[in-house]
């Protein structure tokens, strides 16, 4: 008989939760579900310690659960706007690409740019368990909100992709990997600002919850203002992009006050829409008004002009993300944020006179 029996731990008067035993351990929560529902992909003596914590907190692992993680535990379900959008379609790529030499498989699902969707989406997924979630920025309802902070409490590394706020006060908690979007909108000002451009204007995207588009919008704004410019700001209409973009050349045109000069879009697509409709028009580019796009699309390098652009580390975030998830897996911390650099490349439709 011991004499000495294992006292158990419990935080407040509520059962132990997976906390108390990562806390006793001094280990991740990911590490002890990992544990949990995979062993021997644990360290033996990170494995001996997490053993001690079971027994010094009286946890017990919920096995209905651990059933339902161990028939999903190799799926990394990833959340994307829109999966057939090219922009989008580098970075599922770049995860594929990182999760192929592992037993891990890619799980796509398109929100369509709707919160609500994936919020449905995220009931769907957390039940399945999946090995990890990856979802498309940071801006989520508060349903979604808590669905991903009990998926990370429960050990599902969660990570945001194509995001990176300016400061981790704007994040929830989860690892971002992506890049600065208000910070890319001041440069899209401050190139056309040095081309000696002082009325300017920013077409927004269509679409209400393209969050992104409407910070790089906030950016050129704030860019603009700085330097004691004019700036206005249109909404392309919803619908095809090339559409959207021929159809609010007039509107750039009629802007009250200042005319303006030179135009920053959320995305290519729309700055190809209006650059083809200003060529038909004969409206000379740059020469009268300077164009400039989002997105690095292959059809901006085609027109004449070449449309100018800023080329976001698409591919790369999706690799990054990937290898961060598997460290994650792997070892046992919590994904990792990371800031990814975007270029800004001047072609003719900005070229200076």
């Amino acid at each position: 008989m011991n004499p000495d029996p294992i006292k158990r731990q419990r935080r407040g008067h509520g059962r132990p939760t997976l906390h108390d035993v990562a806390d006793a351990a001094g280990v991740t929560r990911i590490t002890v579900s990992r544990y949990i529902r995979q062993p021997t992909l644990v360290a033996e003596a990170t494995a001996l310690r997490i053993r001690e914590a079971i027994e010094q907190t009286g946890y017990v692992p919920n096995q209905q659960a651990g059933q339902l993680a161990s028939g999903a535990s190799r799926l990394v379900a990833a959340l994307i706007p829109n999966v057939g959008h090219s922009i989008f379609a580098e970075t599922i790529q770049g995860l594929t690409e990182g999760l192929r030499e592992s037993a891990y498989e890619l799980l796509l699902l398109s929100t369509g740019y709707s919160q609500e969707r994936e919020e449905e989406q995220l009931r769907v997924l957390t039940g399945w368990a999946p090995a990890a979630i990856v979802v498309t920025g940071r801006h989520h309802t508060p349903g979604a909100l808590r669905l991903l902070r009990d998926a990370q409490t429960s050990g599902i590394p969660v990570v945001e992709i194509w995001d990176h706020p300016t400061t981790r006060a704007e994040s929830e908690g989860f690892a971002q990997i992506g890049f600065d979007h208000f910070a890319v909108g001041g440069a899209m000002a401050r190139h056309l600002l040095d081309l000696g451009h002082t009325s300017l204007a920013y077409v927004d995207s269509g679409v209400a919850e393209d969050f992104r588009a409407h910070e790089r919008g906030e950016g050129f704004v704030a860019a603009v203002q700085a330097q004691g410019a004019r700036a206005t700001v249109l909404r392309a209409a919803m619908g095809d992009a090339f559409d959207a973009g021929r159809a609010v050349l007039p509107k750039i045109l009629a802007a009250k006050g200042v005319r303006v000069t030179a135009v920053a879009f959320a995305t290519d697509h729309l700055a190809c829409g209006a650059l083809m409709q200003a060529t038909r028009q004969g409206i000379a580019i740059p020469g009268q008004l300077a164009l400039l796009g989002f997105g690095d699309f292959p059809i901006g390098r085609q027109l004449e002009p070449t449309l100018s652009t800023v080329r976001p580390p698409t591919a790369d975030i999706g690799r990054v993300a990937a290898k961060a998830i598997l460290q994650s897996l792997a070892d046992g911390p919590e994904p990792s944020s990371s800031k990814l650099p975007y270029q800004l490349i001047g072609r003719a439709s900005t070229a200076a006179a």
